[in-house]
């Protein structure tokens, strides 16, 4: 009868155990979420190389989505505002036009401003100060680029840095101990690989803003400049009228 009851007793344990090991290998096997594959291979590769590889892409991912702010706030109706310009013209003259363009925002509207004012002294001055103030609304347009570009060329850098000392560790490691063997290399030609394609990755992100940055920016000085063109067709036309 003892017996019996043992081998009742023991089963149900060996079922608990057997439930709990499947358990435990069940979730072994359920892979990592990218978060964390991320931050571990973030600690392998060296806090030291590591860390300016993420400020360098902190840096520029918030400067390129301050210009991407800024780029699209500062994209006018052009159409629109150069009817409103033709109206006020007709109806108010140049102080009416002035009005208008101050009361739109955008590097477009501020041109207009600045040629507009100098209206009394001539087409000829208003030619040269379109010209003049649509060179100060681009540098303002390319305000920071400089700084995109130098993460984008410092980040590969500094992971290939990380590469060159890893490499030495590696061999440091050899020469220590005096034979080769994968377990003595391992850690150098790891912390060399990862901060490579750290630096890499980074370069790449910081490109593509940078690429639709300076493409946003084109599209918008060429709209400026269609824009100053007709705008100025606009006063002859309204000189002519008004004599």
């Amino acid at each position: 009868a003892a017996a019996a009851v043992e081998e009742v007793v023991e089963e149900p344990v060996e079922e608990v155990s057997t439930a709990i090991q499947d358990e435990v290998d069940e979730a072994a096997e359920e892979p990592e979420s990218f978060h964390q594959v991320v931050k571990d291979k973030f600690i392998e590769g060296g806090v030291t190389w590591m860390t300016p590889v993420l400020i360098c892409l902190i840096l520029g991912l918030a400067i390129a989505i301050e210009r991407i702010i800024t780029l699209n706030m500062a994209t006018t109706n052009t159409d629109k505002l150069l009817a409103n310009v033709e109206d006020a013209l007709a109806t108010g003259g140049v102080d009416a036009a002035i009005e208008v363009t101050r009361d739109t925002k955008g590097p477009v509207a501020s041109i207009f401003t600045q040629g507009l004012m100098r209206m009394s002294e001539g087409i000829e001055m208003v030619e040269k100060s379109i010209i003049a103030y649509g060179s100060v609304e681009m540098g303002r347009l390319e305000r920071g680029l400089v700084w995109i570009s130098l993460f984008i060329a410092l980040a590969p850098m500094l992971g290939f840095t990380g590469t060159v000392i890893g490499m030495i560790e590696a061999f440091d490691s050899i020469e220590a101990a005096g034979d080769i063997s994968p377990q003595i290399v391992a850690n150098g030609i790891k912390v060399a690989l990862l901060t490579t394609v750290a630096g890499l990755i980074v370069g790449i992100i910081l490109q593509v803003f940078y690429n639709y940055l300076v493409s946003k920016i084109d599209s918008l000085v060429n709209r400026m400049e269609d824009a100053s063109i007709t705008l100025v067709d606009l006063l002859v036309k309204h000189k002519l009228t008004n004599k």
